[in-house]
């Protein structure tokens, strides 16, 4: 996100005036991006419930059944292959960060289109990058024509869609804190003020329109003993070493996939794979991973030590290969779920550990080493445990857990 999350070009306090030009830029964008980020999502809930629940209906088939699952995901993976053959929507989506350079506006719709079959379709990925990327294109190509640089529109729409994506302001305010600044740049407030504008405009819209939020019920955390920080960063590194496996494992399976020549047959050897792996996990390790996190969480006694433990080695591999096969998504939202078995699994071999703990530190680690980045990853653990009483817990588990991740590489192809 380097250079396109920061208001550049100003060596000391961005005057009044100047902020105060932005506020409607800011609001306009964060509105906009906000809209086309719950469009996306609209579009993508209701071709899966045609997919997963009126087709098989209207067939009279099980759309709960494993066979249905591999069907579905072989399926989506020929149709994403097409899209990327006749439609193209950029370079690999495995070689693109979160926040990466704008892309041309030719290639959006054939993004849009893949990322909806994908959320749709069952693939372990999150909504997050191509949206970002689709709301980064369109901020700088419609603001071209305005005398405000492109960095700065471009800011605009990664705070906005943010805002949107989280349902809240401070992400992308602790995103934007993150990004390195150069030894002249302004004060960190003023870099902010545009962006947080955008973002409060994004995230209000999400709300108003969708109530949109990552919250859990888990349960009130009863804590606050020393042994509790002990436990919070034991879960976290074990996320975080889940989390280093993926990474890791990421490269390899990505020349795995890309031996295969064309973008139809590999992504649909990869619909296979995945519809294989959804087979042997259940429909909950399917789709970004949000709405199956609430049910799993909302069941959790449902499960026994080793049911999860499937679902959690199935969505990771998951993850893995809907990346690495190079599907167009993300992997903070899937993190999150990964997160969550693993901590729903802590409880379930210890009960004595907390599960709204071992929630929010699983989430912890494993946000922490997809992304490298620590604000995000303790914003992200208390989102979805929305426990003020957590928060020193996991400021102290953070610690040594960044030591663990700190230096590896990113979950990302380099070209």
């Amino acid at each position: 996100m380097v250079g396109y999350c920061q208001v550049v070009g100003f060596s000391t306090a961005i005057p009044v005036r100047v902020q105060l030009r932005l506020v409607g830029p800011a609001l306009v964008v964060g509105v906009v991006s906000s809209l086309l980020f719950l469009a996306l999502s609209a579009v993508a809930e209701r071709l899966l419930h045609v997919l997963w629940h009126g087709l098989p209906e209207w067939l009279g088939l099980d759309g709960g059944s494993a066979w249905w699952t591999l069907l579905m995901l072989t399926v989506v993976g020929l149709v994403t292959g097409l899209i990327e053959w006749k439609i193209p929507y950029g370079p690999d989506p495995a070689t693109r960060d979160l926040v990466s350079p704008p892309l041309p506006v030719r290639v959006l719709p054939g993004m849009a289109l893949a990322a909806c079959v994908m959320l749709a379709g069952g693939p372990s990925l999150g909504p997050e990058n191509p949206i970002i990327s689709i709301n980064i294109g369109l901020a700088v190509a419609l603001g071209a024509r305005f005398a405000i640089a492109g960095q700065v529109w471009a800011g605009l729409a990664i705070a906005g869609t943010i805002g949107a994506l989280f349902g809240t302001p401070v992400a992308a305010a602790l995103m934007l804190s993150e990004a390195p600044a150069g030894p002249d740049a302004p004060p960190l407030w003023d870099r902010l003020f545009a962006p947080l504008v955008a973002a409060g405009a994004g995230a209000f819209t999400a709300q108003l329109f969708a109530g949109h939020g990552l919250a859990l019920k888990t349960g009130d955390y009863v804590g606050g003993k020393f042994g509790d920080v002990l436990v919070a960063a034991a879960v976290a590194a074990v996320g975080a070493l889940l989390g280093i496996a993926a990474v890791y494992a990421f490269p390899h399976v990505h020349r795995l996939f890309h031996r295969v020549a064309g973008a139809v047959p590999r992504l649909t050897l990869a619909g296979i794979v995945l519809g294989l792996l959804g087979m042997l996990g259940g429909q909950i390790t399917l789709f970004k991973g949000l709405s199956e996190m609430q049910t799993l969480v909302g069941h959790a006694a449902a499960y026994t030590a080793g049911a999860l433990a499937l679902v959690l080695v199935v969505k990771v591999a998951a993850l893995v290969i809907s990346g690495a096969a190079s599907f167009v998504g993300g992997h903070i939202f899937p993190g999150v779920f990964i997160g969550a078995a693993l901590g729903l699994l802590a409880h379930a071999l210890i009960p004595a550990v907390s599960a709204t703990l071992a929630i929010a530190s699983g989430i912890l680690g494993v946000v922490l080493a997809l992304t490298q980045q620590g604000w995000v990853s303790v914003f992200t653990a208390l989102a979805v445990v929305p426990d003020l009483d957590l928060l020193p817990i996991v400021c102290l588990a953070v610690l040594p857990v960044w030591l663990l991740v700190a230096g590896r590489p990113a979950m990302l192809i380099k070209e």
